[in-house]
């Protein structure tokens, strides 16, 4: 996989719509806060589908897209629960399980929301294509991916409204690779699988 090329294509589109990035994500922290976290994941939703369009069609980002995808209020809060008690209870055993549950569940997970907003799948279907969108080979390169989100996001967080700007880009660099790897399966699946020595004759 080129990370080269898609570090080039989230750098350009956060460029491309930094106002309105910035403002969206902003907006986004805000109401995070005011909702006390409640719509988070929820918004989270809505900020990446907008992003996505973003980075398809062109469409420049609206604060409405925050919430455009309500409808995912119930099994993303739920899932977002789960999420937070699964890591708190890591790092109430020490931090290195802490850190590990969180890679685990970025790993795991990174596609989830945007396969139920883009694909329109559930909860556990998309948990389940996120996963295996993850393990497809090469994995280093998904390993790869996580380690680049996760480090533009920490970065983010620890300079002061520097997350303004890390938060798109790190959304950007994320969709990028699934924008790839979506049509790397949709390759696999029309090829289908490899002949059987000897079936030609």
């Amino acid at each position: 996989m080129d990370f080269k090329k898609h570090l080039t294509t989230a750098w350009e589109s956060t460029l491309q719509f930094i106002v309105p990035v910035i403002l969206l994500t902003l907006v986004q922290l805000i109401v995070v806060t005011l909702s006390l976290g409640i719509l988070a994941p929820v918004t989270t939703a809505g900020y990446i589908q907008s992003l996505l369009q973003a980075l398809r069609d062109g469409r420049e980002p609206q604060i409405g897209d925050l919430f455009s995808e309500m409808r995912l209020f119930l099994p993303l809060f739920a899932f977002g629960v789960l999420a937070v008690f699964a890591t708190f209870f890591g790092f109430l055993l020490l931090i290195l399980p802490g850190l590990l549950v969180l890679a685990f569940l970025v790993f795991a997970t990174i596609y989830m929301i945007p396969l139920m907003t883009d694909r329109k799948m559930g909860l556990f279907e998309a948990i389940k294509e996120s996963w295996n969108m993850a393990v497809r080979k090469p994995i280093a390169d998904q390993v790869v991916l996580m380690l680049l989100y996760l480090l533009i996001m920490s970065v983010g967080g620890s300079i002061p409204l520097a997350v303004l700007f890390a938060q798109p880009l790190a959304t950007f660099l994320m969709l990028a690779v699934y924008d790839e790897r979506l049509e790397f399966g949709r390759i696999s699946v029309e090829q289908g699988p490899p002949p059987v020595p000897g079936s030609e004759v």
